[in-house]
C-alpha cells in the first residue's frame, strides 16, 4: 500500500487486536476512486464527477452542440457517457448547480483567468502534428523577466528546438507567439500544444527549428494587484501600444541577450490569437521594420475601426508591402469573421499582399492548433 499522509491516523495493526478492514479505512479516509474522462475504443467518452450532496450536474464541452444532463449512483458519483467525437482537443466542464468547475480528475487544465476548464484529447487511428510522437523533443522553459515599463516581474515560456544545445554556436530565428483575451502564457503551451507542433514539423523536415516565445500579453492582473483599487479599462485591454513597448522595450532585448537568436527582422515573425492577433497587428504592422512575419488568428478587430488602425496603428502600405508574409487566419463561424474579411480586403485595396485561410468553426482552440501548424512551415524560408 502507498504511504499515507501523516494527517492520517489509522487504527493499530497490531496481532492482538482485532483484524483491521482495510475496506472500511479506505472508505472513511479515502473518496471513491473516479476516473474521469474515460475515452473508449469507439471514441466515445464518459465522464465522471463526485458530488454526493449535488442536486444537478451538466456538462458542458466544445465537443457539444447542447450540454448533457449527467446522473447520479449510490456512491454519488454523476456520470454520462458522449457520442462519438471527433479527434482534437477539446475544452469542458461541469456545471454542478449552476457553478462551472473543471474536472477535478483531469489534470489537465486550461489556463485562463476567468475560467479553469479541462481538457479532452480524443486521439485519432493516426498521430496527429498536436500529439506527442517519437521524435527529438526541445524543451519548454519557464522564465522571468523585470520590466523596466510597468515595474513589475513578468513570466514567459520559452520553447527552444532539440538541436539547441547540440549546436553551441548556431543562432536561430524566433517566433512570438501570442495568446488571447483572459488567456495566459501557458496557453499555447498547454491548450495549443505548440511544443508537440514544432517538434513533429521540425523532425518532418517542414519547418525550420526556431525559438518561440510566449510572453504574458496582458499585465492588468499584476497591475491590479500592485495596485489595490485600480480599475479594468477596456481602452488598455484592447490598445496595443502597452503591449507593443513591452514586446519591444522589453520582452526583445530580453531574448536577444539571454538566447542565441538571429536578430535581423528576416528572422523575426509575430503571430497571435483573438486579442493576441490584434497585438499582433498592432506590434508587427506598426514596426514592418523589425518583423517580417506577422500572422494573425482570429484577430479581435472590426470593420467599423479597420480605416481608423490603418490610419493610426499601422505602418503605410508601401512599408507593409515588403513583409515576407502577412498570414490570416479565422474560422468562418467564428464572431469576428467579419473584421478580419474586412482587413484582408483592406489590405487588398492597399496593395499589401496577404494570405487568408477561413476553415470551419468558430472562436476555438481547436482552430488555433490548425493555424499554427500552417503558419510554421512558412517561416523563415
Amino acid at each position: 500500500m502507498a504511504a499515507l499522509s501523516s494527517a492520517i491516523v489509522l487504527p493499530s495493526l497490531a496481532q492482538d487486536k482485532e483484524p483491521v478492514d482495510m475496506r472500511k479505512i479506505m472508505k472513511t479516509y479515502f473518496a471513491p476512486r473516479v476516473l474521469s474522462p474515460e475515452v473508449h475504443a469507439n471514441q466515445t467518452v464518459t465522464f465522471r464527477y463526485l458530488a454526493p450532496n449535488a442536486q444537478k450536474v451538466e456538462l458542458n464541452g466544445q465537443f457539444l452542440k447542447k450540454n448533457l444532463q449527467m446522473v447520479k449512483d449510490e456512491n454519488g458519483i454523476w456520470t454520462v457517457t458522449t457520442g462519438k467525437i471527433k479527434p482534437d482537443i477539446y475544452p469542458y466542464e461541469f456545471i454542478v448547480d449552476g457553478v462551472r468547475v473543471a474536472d477535478p480528475n483531469n489534470v489537465d487544465i486550461f489556463p485562463n483567468e476567468n475560467f479553469k476548464g479541462s481538457l479532452l484529447d480524443v486521439k485519432g487511428k493516426n498521430p496527429s502534428l498536436q500529439d506527442l510522437q517519437p521524435v527529438p523533443h526541445g524543451k519548454v522553459i519557464y522564465s522571468f523577466y523585470h520590466s523596466n515599463t510597468l515595474d513589475l516581474e513578468r513570466p514567459l515560456l520559452i520553447y527552444t528546438p532539440a538541436e539547441y544545445y547540440e549546436n553551441p554556436t548556431k543562432k536561430y530565428p524566433v517566433l512570438y507567439l501570442i495568446h488571447g483575451m483572459t488567456d495566459t502564457h501557458e496557453t499555447w503551451y498547454k491548450v495549443g500544444r505548440m511544443n508537440y507542433i514544432l517538434d513533429n514539423l521540425i523532425a518532418q523536415g517542414k519547418a525550420e527549428p526556431m525559438i518561440v516565445v510566449m510572453p504574458y500579453a496582458n499585465a492588468m492582473p499584476a497591475l491590479m494587484k500592485k495596485n489595490p483599487g485600480m480599475r479594468i479599462d477596456m481602452r488598455n485591454i484592447m490598445g496595443t501600444d502597452m503591449f507593443t513597448n513591452e514586446m519591444l522595450k522589453e520582452i526583445i532585448p530580453f531574448i536577444e541577450k539571454n538566447y542565441r537568436v538571429r536578430s535581423e527582422r528576416e528572422s523575426r515573425a509575430i503571430a497571435g490569437f483573438s486579442l493576441g492577433g490584434r497585438q499582433t497587428l498592432g506590434c508587427g504592422l506598426k514596426h514592418p521594420e523589425l518583423f517580417a512575419y506577422v500572422c494573425p488568428m482570429a484577430p479581435a478587430v472590426f470593420p467599423q475601426g479597420m480605416e481608423e488602425s490603418f490610419k493610426n496603428d499601422y505602418a503605410e502600405a508601401e512599408k507593409l508591402r515588403t513583409l515576407k508574409l502577412l498570414w490570416l487566419g479565422c474560422g468562418k463561424d467564428d464572431s469576428l469573421c467579419p473584421g478580419s474579411k474586412s482587413l484582408e480586403k483592406t489590405l487588398k485595396k492597399k496593395q499589401v499582399p496577404c494570405e487568408a485561410m477561413y476553415t470551419s468553426g468558430g472562436h476555438t482552440w481547436m482552430n488555433c492548433r490548425l493555424f499554427l501548424s500552417t503558419i510554421v512551415p512558412k517561416l523563415f524560408k
